[in-house]
């Protein structure tokens, strides 16, 4: 049986610098150049920051993938190649967020849909890919349905949103304030856009950075300057700048909340700090930093991996599974090949019959639908029983009955025979379509 395996180059071995190098090209260029090769059957290539992957279905996997990764350049210590079976854990695992860098994280679930979408809609996948994919993206939507895997916060900037969420009970109808546009204050922005505020204030020091973040999650952009103001209205000021001084001082804080009532939540998430620890000792005034936060993200990577032994279950009974579908679906195709040699014998059987009856005298319609009707009768009946022996030898795994069946029937030199008749046609066809042209 033609199986999967895989080339998989991820995080785990290799810096972002050497898988950026192991890729060339764009996806559908890597893809065809996959596919054209004389050995694949079937392939697909997963690509996101962090893994590049390619999965190929072929009689001659090891030296098909050997081969390619030669041809990328890329170094044998980062790559681990996998068999059939490594290969399909693997890619439930990566489904279910077992193999990000961040454990249980939804966006590798998405990813994984839109790359096997492309290959699918390319013409590079077949019918062992698609049940694997399908199989993967199903288990993936089970393992977050049925498991908190996916739940908390694992990045500073989203604990913070949390943090606020927790000590104000709830976000709705807050304006926040966040200072800094870098990569933690992008992450705090993003994590606000999905909770139901008031109002998000982005304040950077290069206005027009702000202006771009502010216009993709719906807020406003402030300038650095103006941040005075906007505190003096704010709920919740989150500041994760990469300046080396204070943004917020005692006095600043201090002047902005003279004439209110309610709490103002100051997170600070910088290093080195951006606001002034003196700000505890203010009436209505709460300051956290990212020692508070660390506890947060811990906290959720700890029950994280607890969710993830759950996730290793589902996914042990779902290998299972699918190994079993793999096992009917080789069942029926030998069915098929032999239903097909078998019908391939009927008609010319049939013809004959028909021939040798013709030269006695006149054969009409109805006798010809006689004949046909029988000879197809007697072929049904005879495939009958070992249609329903083979099932049953597929899914009690007893893959040495199903060779010997084909060996039996020489199935394998009829496809061959089948195939190669496809070719020449194929080749014919092309020579003529040349030279129309």
């Amino acid at each position: 049986m033609t199986e999967i395996s895989s080339m998989i180059i991820s995080h785990k071995k290799a810096k972002v610098e050497e898988m950026e190098s192991a890729w060339h090209g764009d996806l559908d260029s890597m893809l065809h150049n996959l596919y054209k090769h004389e050995f694949v059957h079937e392939c697909v290539v997963l690509k996101t920051c962090n893994r590049v992957e390619i999965y190929v279905v072929s009689p001659k996997s090891s030296s098909v993938l050997f081969s390619f990764a030669k041809k990328m350049g890329a170094s044998t210590h980062i790559i681990e190649f996998y068999g059939h079976e490594e290969s399909l854990e693997h890619l439930l695992r990566l489904a279910g967020g077992l193999e990000s860098m961040i454990v249980g994280e939804d966006q590798i679930l998405g990813q994984m849909k839109d790359l096997y979408a492309y290959s699918k809609k390319a013409g590079t996948t077949g019918k062992i890919i698609d049940t694997a994919f399908e199989k993967a993206i199903q288990v993936g939507k089970r393992i977050r349905n049925e498991t908190k895997i996916n739940k908390g916060s694992v990045s500073i900037g989203s604990a913070a949103v949390d943090l606020a969420e927790d000590i104000l009970e709830g976000l709705i109808g807050k304006s926040v304030l966040v200072i800094g546009a870098g990569e933690i204050g992008i992450l705090v922005a993003k994590a606000l856009a999905e909770k139901d505020i008031e109002a998000i204030y982005i304040a950077n020091r290069t206005f027009k950075k702000a202006e771009e973040i502010a216009y993709e999650l719906g807020g406003h952009a402030v300038r650095l300057d103006d941040v005075k103001t906007y505190l003096i209205d704010a709920d919740v000021v989150i500041s994760g700048t990469s300046a080396p001084h204070y943004i917020l001082t005692r006095e600043i804080v201090e002047k902005a909340i003279e004439n209110r009532s309610r709490k103002l939540l100051l997170i600070d998430i910088a290093n080195p700090r951006d606001i002034e620890e003196s700000v505890v000792e203010l009436e209505n005034v709460e300051l956290c930093n990212i020692d508070n936060l660390r506890v947060i993200s811990e906290k959720t990577l700890k029950m994280r991996k607890e969710e993830a032994k759950k996730a290793e279950a589902i996914i042990q009974e779902e290998i299972k599974l699918l190994n079993l579908q793999y096992k009917r679906q080789r069942a029926d195709r030998l069915l098929a090949d032999l239903y097909r040699q078998v019908y391939d014998v009927r008609i010319k059987e049939r013809q004959k019959a028909v021939n040798k009856l013709c030269s006695y005298h006149t054969i009409g319609e109805i006798e010809t639908e006689v004949l046909d009707d029988l000879t197809h009768s007697i072929v049904n009946k005879i495939l009958a029983e070992p249609t329903k022996v083979l099932r049953q030898a597929a899914e009690l795994g007893n893959e040495e009955f199903l060779d010997v069946v084909s060996r039996v029937f020489c199935l394998e030199k009829y496809n061959a025979r089948i195939e190669k008749v496809k070719q020449s046609c194929e080749n014919e066809l092309n020579r003529t379509s040349e030279k129309c042209n």
